[in-house]
């Protein structure tokens, strides 16, 4: 019915308390598995297709429905509401609270940048003069105002997905809208989640339906897509690496003004120790050290500002006119190819933008902005003023800018205030490295690694322990090697700005697609900051052999573990798909299953939502029994941040009743936190399943009271269109429905749950009550019998004849990793004695 490929969006969102907007397929009752069993059984007419063969070619039309209530939850009677993001109910004074922690979160990078900036941008381009200083300072000023600030703070961080920010929740909110992922295990179910908002018309819905339909259809768009969120998410780890080696390195670099005896070897030991400790406390997750470090990171912009305010009185408060942009002109007329070699430098003064947003899921928009607005971006402007305030008297200090303009007495203070602001600033894009990868592991995109929730309140906060430390090691390796502050800062350019633009065009497309504004708008904010990333972009990659081509190597290698792990993790779920057991062979084997059906509940696990999976066929094989009731788990994550519990399971018939077979699809969102206690879990399936079934029978008398009243299927023609609650129609490219007749199917869509019954057009005259409670008295007999879980694990392997990259690809590095990642059973806790475990491999 509801197809992810019918989702409209524009004007204003609806709730699922309300009645909603949903795609109606005029096919529904085509292809489902349970067709096989006879010619004759038919579906209830408004049933939710679950198990749809040929969901892509429905016909569809947008009709008004009721909220949707879902078939497996204890609570699936209440209708439940939207999902809000955890932030939106907080009082103000949370919300002040939320925006002091954000200065030790997010805000470190941007706010520790003064430090080297103007160093690294004038030992690229040496200062002949005074209107040098301040053409620097111009360029700073307003990269300062334009990426930070109209960029990220007043654009980008609205295209959050309920919260959720960084590469892949863009991603995720495209794959909401378009049908653009290449995992093939999505369901018209999906669309019904309350994440997904419908939206009514708007004057721009002609173009986004075009561009969706585009992105459907072409396969290499798709991929294009992919590959881009793929490489910014190695971009982001990438960022990780050197942002605590640029911090920490330039922060114990002001040793050598304090003392002339430092030398370099000494600033990279103590660099290292600092490096171990940062890493060290990461565990004690984000809102204990928000708590701890917010303080010292205001203290820390409060002294950028005391001190640029000290040196514009002191010394020269004439730098206020670098607010003039014409001193950019006169900056590069005068240094030419030098100016634009310092691009590099003055792109500094932005890093930890992306971290902004990669750091939402930790706190709200309106504290990270607030924060942004009211007290980092003033107290930066001021610390740079103060510098070329300095540097207008005392050009020879250019190449230690920010501590050689700290007044002598406050030395001290500053120099260790400015160290744990750098600490605090390496933290900033490892918790956003830590967000960005467990997205990325939900989507089916990264290796699935232990994560720990640091927050019983804020799910959104956690540690991974494995790349923290990974983190750590190639931190202290490029501290090592690369000692010098310039290449390091090249490096840290190359890093940040291949994130930039792989979110400057991920946002582009959500403007096209989902916000739907004019398109004179979009192409400004594309041309603009495109535009400005790839001239920056340009003057970090001609310095590219300076050593800042290790994070490159670095990038790319990332790079190919996703793209192997998504590549291989494809292919074995679409190998699944074309070996799964056929229902001709079911209705072969009987009721029994051609075994012994021993009493008991079987709960097989496998990533398979669609068909009877072969591994299976597998358990049949090589068990001497099987119990008399089985349900096929399936633990599904949809492109939606999280999806609320009383929508979160789906439960249907797989065969005949006799049969006693069931599937359920457990959906999750790529926030959402799997901690299932087996027996806790157990009591809930027992008791949904038991919902089910008495809403399933419920169902089935009540359709066969109303077979008289079954509309034909030509009853709608195969257009496409959206009746408003006014009724008003309005056209979606295609011709307009001629014969609309609003009929109670939608009322009878609204009012059930997400179940497919087979109903025989010939019934067996017995009483529907007694067979009822026959049914539910068998389950309880199976659950007393216990309850075991089959886990198959499927493994690919390349075919002998295949391409030598390919068996590289699946047999070697695809293997590797999934070899050395966690396994499904690690996030169970289910005693060993309950388990049953089948290997089976697939050759593709």
């Amino acid at each position: 019915m509801a197809d992810e490929r019918g989702e409209i969006n524009g004007g204003f969102s609806m709730d699922s308390t309300e009645s909603r907007w949903v795609f109606q397929d005029d096919d529904d009752e085509d292809a489902s598995d349970l067709e096989n069993f006879d010619a004759d059984l038919r579906f209830r007419r408004h049933a939710s297709l679950l198990d749809s063969e040929d969901e892509d070619n429905a016909e569809q039309r947008l009709v008004r429905t009721g909220p949707r209530i879902d078939s497996f939850d204890v609570e699936a009677l209440d209708v439940p509401g939207a999902h809000r993001n955890e932030y939106e109910d907080v009082s103000m004074g949370k919300k002040i609270v939320l925006a002091f922690q954000t200065l030790g979160v997010v805000f470190g990078d941007v706010g520790t940048s003064p430090l080297y900036t103007l160093s690294v941008m004038f030992r690229k381009a040496p200062i002949k003069g005074n209107e040098d200083i301040l053409g620097a300072l111009s360029l700073v000023l307003y990269t300062l105002i334009l990426i930070p600030l109209v960029k990220y703070v007043l654009v980008v961080l609205w295209a959050n997905d309920d919260g959720e920010g960084g590469t892949f929740a863009l991603y995720s909110l495209i794959c909401r809208h378009a049908k653009v992922s290449l995992l093939p295990n999505q369901l018209p179910s999906d669309a019904r989640i309350s994440s997904f908002r419908l939206k009514v018309p708007s004057p721009e819905l002609e173009r986004s339906l075009k561009i969706k339909e585009r992105l459907e259809s072409s396969m290499t768009l798709k991929k294009t897509l992919l590959i881009l969120v793929l490489a910014g998410t190695s971009m982001v780890i990438a960022n990780a690496v050197v942002t605590p080696a640029m911090s920490v390195l330039s922060s114990v670099g002001g040793l050598k003004v304090g003392v002339d005896a430092i030398k370099q070897d000494e600033v990279v030991i103590i660099s290292v120790a600092c490096l171990i400790v940062l890493f060290s406390v990461q565990k004690y997750g984000t809102s204990k050290m928000g708590l701890v470090v917010g303080p010292a990171l205001f203290i820390w912009f409060c002294s950028l500002a005391g001190i640029g305010i000290y040196n514009l009185v002191k010394y020269d408060r004439t730098v206020l006119r670098a607010f003039n942009p014409i001193y950019i002109y006169y900056f590069f007329k005068r240094n030419s190819t030098k100016a634009w070699y310092s691009l590099g430098g003055c792109l500094l003064s932005a890093t930890g933008s992306e971290a902004m947003f990669a750091d939402l899921c930790y706190f709200s928009v309106r504290s990270v902005q607030l924060s942004f607005v009211f007290l980092v971006l003033p107290c930066l402007l001021l610390g740079y003023l103060g510098q070329a305030a300095y540097l207008m008297e005392n050009h020879a200090d250019a190449g230690q800018a920010f501590f050689s303009s700290v007044p002598s007495g406050a030395f001290w203070p500053t120099f260790f205030i400015a160290n744990v602001a750098a600490l605090i600033a390496s933290r900033a894009m490892t918790t956003a490295t830590f967000s960005c990868i467990k997205q990325s592991t939900a989507l089916g995109c990264f290796p699935r690694l232990k994560i720990i929730h640091t927050s019983r309140k804020f799910m959104g906060q956690i540690y991974i322990p494995v790349i923290n430390w990974f983190l750590l090691a190639l931190s202290l390796v490029l501290v090592c090697t690369i000692s010098s502050i310039d290449e390091i800062g090249n490096a840290y350019g190359i890093a940040e700005l291949g994130v930039m633009m792989m979110t400057t065009i991920l946002v582009t497309l959500v403007m096209l697609l989902i916000w739907q504004i004019h398109i004179i708008i979009v192409l400004g904010f594309l041309v603009i900051f495109l535009g400005l990333e790839l001239t920056f972009f340009s003057s970090v990659l001609w310095s590219v052999s300076d050593g800042s081509w290790i994070i490159l190597v670095f990038a790319i290698i990332m790079f190919l573990i996703v793209y192997v792990w998504n590549y291989g993790s494809n292919i074995k779920y679409e190998t699944e798909v074309k070996q799964k057991l056929s229902m001709e062979l079911m209705q072969e084997l009987g009721s029994n299953l051609g075994t012994i059906r021993a009493p008991g509940i079987g709960l097989l696990y496998n990533e398979l939502v669609k068909g009877i999976p072969a591994i299976f066929g597998h358990f049949l094989t090589t068990l001497p029994a099987i119990h008399s009731m089985i349900i096929f788990v399936s633990i599904k994550y949809v492109p939606v941040s999280m999806v609320p519990q009383s929508e979160r399971f789906l439960f249907r018939r797989v065969c005949p009743k006799s049969y006693h077979i069931f599937r359920c699809i457990a959906r999750y969102g790529y926030k959402d936190v799997r901690k299932e206690n087996h027996q806790t879990f157990e009591q809930l399936l027992i008791e949904s399943l038991e919902k089910f079934i008495r809403r399933e029978a419920q169902e089935r008398s009540l359709e066969s009271d109303g077979d008289d009243d079954t509309d034909s299927e030509d009853e709608y023609p195969s257009s496409r269109v959206l009746i408003a609650p006014n009724g008003s129609v309005y056209s979606l490219g295609v011709p307009l429905l001629s014969d609309f007749k609003d009929t109670s199917s939608s009322m009878v869509e609204a009012s059930t749950s997400e179940v497919v019954s087979p109903v025989s057009s010939n019934p067996p005259v017995f009483d529907a009550e007694q067979s009822l409670e026959s049914e539910l008295s068998f389950i309880h007999k199976a659950k007393e019998s216990g309850v075991v879980y089959l886990l198959g694990h499927g493994d690919i392997r390349a075919r002998k004849d295949s391409w030598f990259i390919k068996k590289l690809v699946i047999n070697y590095f695809y293997a590797f990793l999934r070899k050395n990642c966690r396994r499904g059973i690690t996030t169970l806790s289910v005693p060993h004695s309950n388990l049953m475990q089948v290997s089976m491999t697939y050759m593709v």
